[in-house]
C-alpha cells in the first residue's frame, strides 16, 4: 500500500497567540450510555477543540445501540475514538450509589472548578431532582438532547439515523425518480445534529455566563437534521435558486452536477454561470448542435442532456480525472474527481493543509483521521492533552459588547459587516442575525450574490428571502480603492466579518484580518472556501457538488460500489452545517475577545467539515484499507433494516431492526419468527408494508418499540405534527415573496427572547441609513452615490 502522506504539525502544534477561544469553559457529557451517545461525544468534541476543557463519563455497561451502530475495526470503537480525543473521563466506581446521575453530577461540578454546561440524554434528564439541581448550580446549563425531544407525539418513539432520514425529507428526494429512495451516507445527520447541540450549548452557556443563571435546553436530533442537513425550509444553492414551481412529489433527477467516467474513475461537473458554460462550450470545439443560447442557463443545459451529455462524456472518458481537473481550472470551469475516502488518505492536499491528524488506537496502533474543521489565527484547533487553561470565574462582568441585559438577545450591540454569499455565506450571518447582531449585507451590482437570481425576474426568491433575514443591505464597490478604504473605516466599529471567496481575495482588497485589525484589534474575521488555505487545492474552483466529490461523499451516496450516479445531486450539504461550525467558532472567539480584548482570524473550509464528518470512516480505512464502500440501502452489521415500499404511489417506510429484541418484535408484527433467517423476516415485512400506509406501518411497529418512520416530503414538515408541536418553523413575512415558513430557535430555551424575523433586504436597501448612522454626512453620501463607491436599490431592469 503506498504510504499515507505526512501531516504537517505547524497548523496545529501551538495554541493561537491569545489561547484557545473557549479556555476557561467546561463541559460534562452524561450521555455516552444512551441512544444520543453519538451526538453529545460529536458535540463536546466540538467544544473541546475550541478549548473547552471536556469531562465524560461512560458507565460501566456500555452503551445502548444508538443512532448509528458502533464502527468497530479490531476492538476499538472508533466512532468513540475520534470524540474521546481530548476528553477527561469522570471515574467513579462501579456501585450502584455512584451510577447516580446526582452523584455524577457532583463529581462533574467538583472537578477543577467544575462545569458550565452539562449534556445529558432524556432518561437520564428524567432521572434527575431538577429543582434540587438548580439549587446546587445556579448557573449550570443543562442540555437535554433526544431523538425528537422530551414532549410532542413522538417523545417516546425510537429511532435511528436512518430513520431519521425519512423523517426529515432528505431521503425522499435523494435516489433516483422512480427507484426505491436512497438513504444517505451514514453520519452526516448525526454530525449535523452534534454541530447544533454544540451551537445550542454555547448561546446558552455564554448567556449564563453574563447573567449568572442557567436553563434547560430541549434539543432534538430529528428538528436538528431537519434544519440543518439540508432543510426544506432554507437557502437553496444557486441552480436551485432560479428554479420555480412546487416541490417535485418524486426524487428529481440529479442533473445539475452530473458525473461522468474517466479513464481512472470519474469527475463531476458543476456549470452555474454562464462563462463558465461558454468555456466549456470552447472545450468541446463549440459544435453547431450547442450554440443555442438557451443552454447559457442550468435550465436550458438540463433539457438538452440528452445531446450535450454524450459530448461531455465522450471529451472525459480517455483521459485521467487529475488532468481533466487541471484543464478544466485553466479555463475556469468547475470540476472535480470523485475521490473515494482511501484517495482521500492519499491526496497531499489534506495532507499539507494538517486536514488529516494521527489517532492513536492503544497498543502502539495508530490510524490517521480528521482532524478539527476550524483553523483560528492560523492554528488547526484540535483536542487534545494540555489544550486549555484554568477554569474561569463563573460571572464575567459585563462585556463591551455582548447583551448583559438578560431580556436582551444573546449577540444584541454586535456589529457584522457580511460579505458572504450563497448557501453558506447567507447562513453564518443569519445565525448571528437571529441571535439580535446587527448584520450589514455588503453586496455590489457588479458582482452580485448568486443566490440573488430568479426564474423569471422577479424581485426577490424564497432562498434569498430565507437565508438573508435579519439582515440590511449596503450598496459598495469593494474593488474600487475608495470602496476598500469605505469598509476599512466601517470595520473600525464592528466586531465580526463574514466572507467566502477563494484564499487571499480579502488580501487583495486590503481588508483581511490583519489589515483590519491595525485599526481595530478586537475584529473578528471568517474566511471560508472550498478548500483550506494550507493546501495545493487552496485556489480551486469549488462548490458544494464539488467538495462533496472530493471528500468521498459523493462516492458513498450510490446504490452500489460499482454505480457510476452519484445521487447527492440535489443537496445542498455541507454549506448549512459548515455554516454552523463557523458562527460557532464566531460565539467563541467572542468569548476569547471578552476576556482578551483581541478577536482573531477563523479559517473554515467546507472540506474540512465533510471530512469531520467521516472522521471514524477515514480512521477505519486507514486502519483496514477497503473497510469503506458506498452500501445503498443496506445496513451495516444491522439484522434487518430497509426502505420499505407501502400502500399507495411512491409511499415508503423505513424499518431498522437493530439489536435481537427489536427483530424479534419485528418478525412477529409481520407474521414470521427471527430464528428463520434475515432474508424471510425481511420478505414478511415487504408484503405486510405493502397492504399498509406509511404511517400506520410505522406507529405499529413503533408500539412494538421497532425504530421505524414513514418518509416524509418537504412540503410535509411544516405540518409534520412533532415539528409543530416543538414549533420548529414560524411565518417569515416577505412582501416580495408571501408567507413562508422559516426556521425558529431550533432548540427549547427557557431563557430566550423571541427572534426577530426581519424581511431580506433588496440591493443597497440600507445604503443611506447604513453610512449616515457610521457618521457620514447627508452630502458625502450623495458623492459617494453619484461616483458610484456605494448604490442604493437597483436600476430599471436589473432583479434585486
Amino acid at each position: 500500500m503506498t504510504e499515507l502522506p505526512a501531516a504537517p504539525t505547524d497548523r496545529r502544534a501551538e495554541a493561537p497567540p491569545d489561547g484557545r477561544p473557549l479556555d476557561g469553559f467546561a463541559v460534562g457529557d452524561l450521555a455516552a450510555g444512551g441512544d444520543v451517545a453519538e451526538v453529545a461525544a460529536t458535540a463536546t468534541r466540538l467544544l473541546g477543540d475550541l478549548g473547552a476543557r471536556v469531562l465524560r463519563h461512560a458507565p460501566g455497561a456500555g452503551r445502548g445501540p444508538g443512532l448509528v451502530p458502533p464502527l468497530t475495526v479490531d476492538g476499538v470503537d472508533l466512532g468513540r475514538a475520534v470524540a474521546d480525543v481530548g476528553a477527561e473521563p469522570v471515574a467513579l466506581s462501579d456501585s450502584p450509589g455512584d451510577q447516580d446521575p446526582h452523584a455524577v453530577l457532583a463529581a462533574l461540578a467538583g472537578t477543577g472548578g467544575g462545569v458550565d454546561a452539562v449534556v445529558v440524554d432524556l432518561a437520564t434528564y428524567r432521572a434527575l431532582d431538577v429543582p434540587a439541581v438548580r439549587a446546587a448550580h445556579p448557573h449550570l446549563v443543562l442540555a437535554v438532547v433526544s431523538p425528537f425531544g422530551s414532549t410532542g407525539p413522538r417523545a417516546d418513539w425510537v429511532a435511528s439515523e436512518r430513520t431519521l432520514y425519512a423523517l426529515d425529507g432528505s431521503l425522499s428526494r435523494s435516489g433516483r425518480p422512480g427507484a426505491v429512495p436512497l438513504l444517505p451516507p451514514e453520519g452526516i445527520g448525526t454530525f449535523t445534529a452534534a454541530v447544533h447541540l454544540a451551537w445550542t450549548v454555547l448561546v446558552a452557556v455564554g448567556r449564563a455566563r453574563r447573567t449568572g443563571r442557567g436553563q434547560v435546553l430541549d434539543v432534538s436530533v430529528h428538528e436538528a437534521m431537519s434544519v440543518g442537513l439540508d432543510p426544506a425550509f432554507g437557502t437553496q444553492g444557486s441552480a436551485a435558486a432560479g428554479r420555480s414551481g412546487p416541490f417535485r412529489r418524486d426524487r428529481p433527477p440529479a442533473d445539475s452536477y452530473p458525473v461522468f467516467a474517466c479513464a481512472d474513475g470519474h469527475v463531476r461537473l458543476c456549470l452555474l454561470a454562464k462563462r463558465q458554460w461558454r468555456a466549456m462550450l470552447a472545450w468541446l470545439g463549440s459544435p453547431a448542435e450547442l450554440a443555442d443560447p438557451a443552454l447559457d442557463t442550468i435550465a436550458g443545459r438540463a433539457r438538452a442532456a440528452d445531446v450535450l451529455h454524450p459530448r461531455l462524456a465522450a471529451l472525459f472518458a480517455d483521459r485521467d480525472g487529475a488532468d481533466l481537473v487541471a484543464e478544466a481550472a485553466s479555463r475556469g470551469i468547475p470540476l472535480a474527481q470523485v475521490l473515494t475516502v482511501a484517495d482521500v488518505l492519499h491526496t497531499p492536499h489534506f495532507a499539507q493543509a494538517g486536514s488529516l491528524v494521527d489517532l492513536p488506537l492503544g497498543g502502539g496502533r495508530v490510524a490517521r483521521t480528521a482532524a478539527g474543521p476550524v483553523v483560528v489565527d492560523g492554528v488547526r484547533l484540535g483536542a487534545g492533552p494540555g489544550a486549555r487553561g484554568v477554569p474561569a470565574p463563573r460571572h464575567v462582568p459585563p462585556p463591551r459588547r455582548l447583551a448583559a441585559d438578560p431580556a436582551d438577545l444573546p449577540l444584541a450591540g454586535v456589529r457584522v459587516l457580511d460579505l458572504g454569499v450563497i448557501v453558506f455565506g447567507a447562513e453564518v450571518g443569519r445565525a448571528l442575525g437571529d441571535l439580535g447582531a446587527d448584520v450589514v449585507k455588503v453586496e455590489s451590482l457588479d458582482f452580485p450574490d448568486g443566490l440573488r437570481q430568479t426564474f423569471r425576474g422577479e424581485a426577490m426568491n424564497a432562498s434569498f428571502a430565507w437565508g438573508q433575514r435579519n439582515k440590511r443591505s449596503l450598496g459598495l464597490d469593494l474593488r474600487s480603492s475608495e470602496g476598500a478604504a469605505l469598509f476599512r473605516e466601517l470595520a473600525r466599529d464592528a466586531d465580526v466579518v463574514l466572507s467566502n471567496f477563494k484564499p487571499g481575495t480579502l488580501a487583495s482588497l486590503g481588508i483581511d484580518h490583519a489589515a483590519l485589525a491595525a485599526a481595530n484589534p478586537g475584529i473578528v474575521v471568517v474566511e471560508s472556501a472550498a478548500f483550506s488555505s494550507g493546501g495545493e487545492w487552496a485556489r480551486r474552483l469549488g462548490y458544494g457538488p464539488l467538495v462533496r466529490a472530493a471528500c468521498g461523499i459523493s462516492g458513498l451516496w450510490r446504490y452500489d460500489a460499482d454505480a457510476v450516479d452519484c445521487w447527492d445531486g440535489v443537496t445542498v450539504h455541507p454549506d448549512h452545517v459548515a455554516a454552523k461550525v463557523a458562527a460557532l467558532a464566531v460565539l467563541a472567539l467572542l468569548e476569547r475577545r471578552e476576556r482578551t480584548g483581541r478577536g482573531g482570524a477563523i479559517e473554515v473550509a467546507q472540506s474540512d467539515v465533510v471530512l469531520a464528518q467521516l472522521a471514524p470512516w477515514i480512521a477505519a480505512e486507514s486502519a483496514r484499507p477497503g473497510t469503506l464502500r458506498a452500501r445503498g440501502n443496506a445496513g451495516r452489521g444491522l439484522l434487518a433494516g430497509d426502505v420499505v415500499a407501502c400502500l399507495g404511489d411512491d409511499e415508503w417506510v423505513v424499518v431498522d431492526a437493530r439489536t435481537p429484541a427489536e427483530l424479534a418484535a419485528l418478525a412477529q408484527v409481520v407474521g414470521t419468527d427471527a430464528g428463520a433467517g434475515r432474508a424471510v423476516v425481511e420478505e414478511a415485512l415487504h408484503a405486510w408494508a405493502a397492504a399498509r400506509t406509511p404511517l400506520e406501518a410505522a406507529t405499529v411497529l413503533q408500539a412494538e418499540g421497532v425504530p421505524t418512520a414513514p418518509l416524509l416530503r418537504l412540503p410535509e414538515l411544516k405540518d409534520d405534527p412533532q415539528l409543530v408541536h416543538r414549533g420548529t418553523y414560524r411565518a417569515l413575512r416577505h412582501p416580495l415573496v408571501g408567507d413562508l415558513p422559516t426556521e425558529d430557535a431550533s432548540a427549547a430555551f427557557e431563557d430566550l427572547p423571541p427572534l426577530p424575523v426581519a424581511p431580506a433586504p433588496l440591493v443597497g436597501e440600507h445604503t443611506r441609513a447604513v453610512l449616515e448612522a457610521h457618521g457620514t454626512t447627508p452630502e458625502e453620501v450623495e458623492r459617494l452615490l453619484a461616483t458610484g463607491v456605494v448604490h442604493e436599490g437597483a436600476p430599471a431592469g436589473v432583479p434585486a
